[in-house]
């Protein structure tokens, strides 16, 4: 393998990791509790579910979508306009109903409803439902942020990225959904796939087969995807718990998207890229409980009194090309950029800010160095020997996946540079992406890091709800081939302190002042509906640390 055979993608780069041998229970009590309307009760008025997010003191968005004929199917542009009511009560018997009101949807957004409800009360739990047609959706529970002064004793959310309705059930959702502890779901991003039946599924076998059964490309494909993934029991479930906040990473649109196209993308047979982006973030936008609408900025902060901020990002619409190899010239090139100077000035506002402990950031795709030595390709036929005894200094080399902040080093150096400079402590990194469990330090100088041990932040990354990872790929048992990669990647990497290659999931996060801890929970079987949820392991970052250590035990 020469270097210009290296591929850019995540999914490339995990292959190549084949060939190569590696591969708010919280603020404040909440005032009761609630489980959605089981399946069987609901209408098929209401055949989506419901949701909220973006929660902030005074206000929240709640989300459904309404089919108020059988020809308003998703997609579809057919159905007439539909008038629907909405309700949040401060109860879920819904006898004390503190706001209301009406909106009205038709095929012009797919008869999707989204409505920031306001003049709610901070840190407070509330039930919401919506009518139409004569028939009542499922209820939902959700919760406001504190208020931006309030002390806060604890925020605890759940964290998950890449669920891939080809590769296996939502298990883990319907695990967290189960939990009365969560303040809000973070998703990461890779909420779904554009993929045809066929194209990327579990192992090679389809469990599920995507709907339409092509690759997606038009607006209608996107609406009948976004459609598809939210009639699973398991998301809708989870959805209606607690408020998410949400951002996109690739797959929402195209594999490897950037801002002038995608890996998965062929200019002309698959249309103009503009259009198409135009159309995965119009349905994005009509179908997730997020407050932004298509052509406008979905990067933006939400704050949990002086406890914490999360900043999330978008990392696909500002970026410039990926890298054509882990050797390309430009990747020294230091006006590269994968946020875009606007969104990067964002960040660095939101690291610098004084008024919160925790800067949580949400970063689609990994920040932490992960590098190889450049020589790796021409020792590929020795399999993972070669990598575990590789005499190299650590942190040195060729980047192992140039889709990620390695593939823009000049940017992430601004970035851990701010952090240094400024002696801003308690900064942890929420990533998915990369279908793998991590727990990073982010050496101020990956050079040095080795002798100083000189770490400016944490990150902490979730492994995939069902996407697949290094083992599914390389077709072995888990914990065989892939355990000897994870060796090689700690021993050229030593900020990397834990690292799972071949589990499905989800994470809790847990913050407090004394610090921040994430549990990982792992999946026995992600083809089985019915598999259980492990804990594998916690790790722990004390308060003004900027370091990880494991923890005694996982959160109770």
């Amino acid at each position: 393998m020469t270097p210009s055979e290296v591929q850019l993608s995540r999914r490339r780069a995990l292959q190549l990791a084949a060939a190569t041998g590696t591969g708010l229970a919280a603020a404040a009590a909440t005032t009761g509790s609630a489980s959605a309307t089981p399946p069987g009760r609901r209408s098929p008025v209401f055949g989506h579910g419901v949701a909220s997010g973006d929660p902030l003191p005074r206000s929240v968005v709640l989300w459904t979508r309404v089919t108020p004929t059988p020809a308003a199917t998703p997609g579809s542009g057919q159905g007439p306009a539909a008038d629907v009511e909405w309700e949040v009560a401060a109860d879920p018997g819904f006898r004390r109903i503190v706001r209301r009101g009406s909106v009205r949807t038709g095929p012009a957004r797919d008869h999707t409803v989204k409505v920031d409800a306001d003049g709610l009360s901070p840190a407070t739990g509330y039930w919401y439902r919506f009518r139409c047609a004569g028939a009542l959706s499922a209820v939902g529970r959700t919760r406001t942020a504190p208020a931006a002064d309030a002390t806060v004793p604890r925020l605890r959310m759940a964290v998950v990225s890449c669920a891939n309705l080809q590769a296996g059930w939502f298990t883990a959702y319907r695990h967290l959904a189960a939990r009365s502890d969560l303040d809000l779901v973070v998703h990461l991003g890779d909420y779904l796939y554009e993929y045809a039946p066929g194209e990327y599924q579990a192992r090679d076998v389809v469990v599920r087969p995507h709907d339409p059964a092509t690759e997606i490309v038009s607006l209608s494909d996107y609406r009948r995807r976004h459609a598809q993934y939210k009639t699973d029991p398991d998301l809708q479930a989870l959805h209606a718990v607690a408020p998410w906040v949400v951002t996109w990473d690739d797959h929402e649109s195209a594999n490897d998207a950037w801002s002038g196209g995608a890996e998965n993308h062929t200019e002309g047979a698959e249309g103009a890229w503009r259009a198409r982006r135009a159309a995965a973030q119009q349905a994005y936008a009509e179908w997730m409980p997020v407050r932004y609408e298509a052509g406008g900025q979905l990067y933006r902060r939400l704050r949990f009194g002086r406890l914490a901020s999360l900043s999330m990002l978008d990392l696909r619409s500002h970026r410039d090309q990926q890298a054509s190899s882990p050797v390309d010239p430009a990747l020294d090139d230091p006006s590269r950029t994968i946020a875009g100077p606007e969104q990067l000035q964002f960040l660095l506002d939101g690291l610098a800010d004084q008024q919160v402990q925790w800067k949580l950031v949400g970063n689609p795709v990994m920040i932490a160095p992960v590098r190889f030595p450049s020589g790796l390709e021409s020792r590929a036929a020795e399999g993972v020997a070669a990598l575990v005894d590789l005499p190299v200094p650590p942190v040195a080399g060729v980047p192992y996946n140039v889709d990620q902040w390695d593939g823009y080093p000049a940017e992430r150096a601004a970035v851990l540079g701010h952090l240094r400079d400024r002696g801003i402590r308690d900064a942890v990194f929420l990533t998915g992406d990369i279908h793998s469990g991590w727990a990073n330090e982010l050496p101020a100088d990956p050079s040095t890091y080795p002798l100083t041990g000189d770490s400016v932040g944490v990150e902490l990354v979730c492994t995939s709800v069902t996407s697949d990872n290094l083992d599914d790929i390389l077709g072995t048992p888990p914990r065989t081939a892939s355990a000897a990669v994870e060796t090689a990647v700690k021993v050229n990497n030593p900020h990397v302190k834990y690292l799972d290659f071949d589990s499905h999931g989800f994470s809790v996060l847990e913050l407090t002042e004394a610090g921040a801890q994430m549990d990982w929970f792992v999946l026995t079987d992600r083809t089985d509906p019915r598999a259980a949820a492990v804990w594998s392991t916690s790790w722990r970052v004390p308060a003004g640390s900027s370091r990880v250590e494991r923890a005694a035990g996982r959160l109770r």
